[in-house]
């Protein structure tokens, strides 16, 4: 989700707008629709006249349709008719009223007028697409159909409402098409870092994102010859370094003196033994080569780091599960135990190395001191505990270079005059 977190803030932001959009437009609609309902509801006022005068008046059923016609209503004269829709007309609105009729009387002192007040109860109803009238009162009813009114209809507000929403929707497209190269971007950067170094970054455009990839691509080109010139570099010095140091060993050979050709032999493997760790570290520090990961038996890679480390079989002694696998470079973690295994000999007061397994964890037991500094001291290069000692410091650099391509880390402990140097593997993110 969070590789994703501007593509999901623009979604979020355009449902957050359509909601917010959808929820003004819904309350105009029944604000408008409110308002044609009470304007047209006033005309039951004009109907409530027509039959008070027809009451008062005695005038014919013809006369009262006659003046019903006038303002475009019909009596809805047949009782199933109405009936049926009253049952299933919908209620747009509903009012009691009190309608005052007046009447002459006579008597011995002449004629007067007696004004009666009747409870009436005016509704308006939606059957179909037709409005109707229903006026009732306690002696009767009467249902109208209404020819000139019609129903409210929100073809305005869906007109807008349509053209609001399609802006917001390109509105959007847009942004997607403007973002979408951040994505390549993203993959193309996520190459780079896993060592292709001849993905191209440039893009075509002048806008932002394609300003950013174009000026990848530039630090990438600047990247990629520093890469080439410092590997050139590298293997030629490698090259001149180890040809005076064969000329040296074939030279040596011709001395007289059986010491002075032991020990320019001693000098000239020391020489290349330095050359070829440091050619190692090199290759795993700039991470110019893939490693090969491959599952192996732990006790396969402790053999061969035996045999790299050139050490008797009575000064290692094993306590690991032979079952015990990993997925590893062989060539690299057989070094990193060989760098152990050197380590631990070289301190030890023993002169013996104990190497055991804790459930996914290594670790190298020797008798000896404690160190004197964190571990984070001694993991850094050319630093060691005794300078008398025939070492360059680089062992310990190495071994935290090459644990760190496994997802593992070094770590330290010390207890009852024992030194335990232990990989333990990272926890998955």
């Amino acid at each position: 989700m969070k590789r994703n977190a501007v593509l999901l803030t623009i979604i979020s932001a355009l449902v957050v707008t359509l909601v917010s959009v959808s929820y003004i437009f819904w309350e105009f609609y029944k604000l408008n629709q409110t308002q044609y309902i009470n304007t047209i509801f006033t005309k039951y006022s004009v109907i409530t006249r027509l039959f008070r005068e027809h009451q008062q008046q005695h005038t014919p059923a013809a006369i009262l349709e006659a003046n019903l016609a006038l303002y475009d209503l019909d009596l809805i004269k047949q009782e199933m008719e109405a009936n049926y829709i009253l049952q299933h007309a919908t209620v747009l609105k509903r009012e009691g009223f009190q309608a005052v009729n007046e009447e002459l009387f006579f008597n011995r002192d002449g004629i007067f007028t007696q004004k009666q007040v009747q409870e009436r109860r005016a509704s308006m109803l939606q059957f179909r697409n037709d409005i109707y009238f229903h006026i009732e009162s306690p002696d009767d009813s009467v249902l109208l159909r209404d020819n000139k009114l019609t129903p409210y209809r929100a073809w305005n507000l869906f007109y807008a409402y349509t053209v609001i929403v399609g802006i917001l929707l390109i509105t959007f497209y847009l942004i997607l098409r403007r973002i979408r190269p951040l994505r390549q971007l993203r993959r193309r950067i996520a190459l780079f870092g896993g060592g292709d170094m001849y993905v191209s970054f440039a893009m075509p455009g002048e806008d932002e994102i394609a300003l950013v990839a174009n000026e990848l691509e530039d630090a990438r080109q600047k990247i990629q010859s520093l890469m080439e010139s410092r590997t050139l570099f590298l293997r030629n010095i490698m090259h001149e370094l180890k040809t005076p140091i064969a000329k040296g060993r074939i030279a040596s050979q011709m001395l007289d003196s059986d010491k002075q050709k032991s020990r320019f032999n001693a000098i000239f493997e020391r020489m290349e033994f330095l050359i070829n760790e440091f050619a190692l570290i090199e290759e795993v520090t700039s991470g110019s080569e893939q490693t090969k990961m491959t599952q192996y038996r732990l006790i396969d890679m402790i053999d061969g780091a035996m045999d790299l480390a050139m050490v008797e079989s009575d000064c290692v002694v094993l306590e690991i599960d032979t079952a015990y696998k990993l997925d590893a470079d062989f060539r690299l973690f057989t070094t990193a135990i060989k760098n152990m295994i050197d380590n631990a000999l070289k301190y030890s007061s023993d002169q013996r190395v104990t190497i055991g397994t804790r459930g996914r964890e290594i670790w190298f037991d020797n008798l000896g001191e404690p160190l004197t500094q964190p571990l984070s001291y001694y993991v850094e290069p050319f630093t060691k505990e005794h300078p008398a000692k025939n070492s360059f410091g680089l062992g310990l650099y190495l071994v935290d270079s090459i644990l760190k391509i496994h997802h593992m880390v070094l770590a330290y402990e010390h207890r009852n005059g024992v030194n335990r140097f232990i990989f333990v593997p990272e926890k998955k993110r």
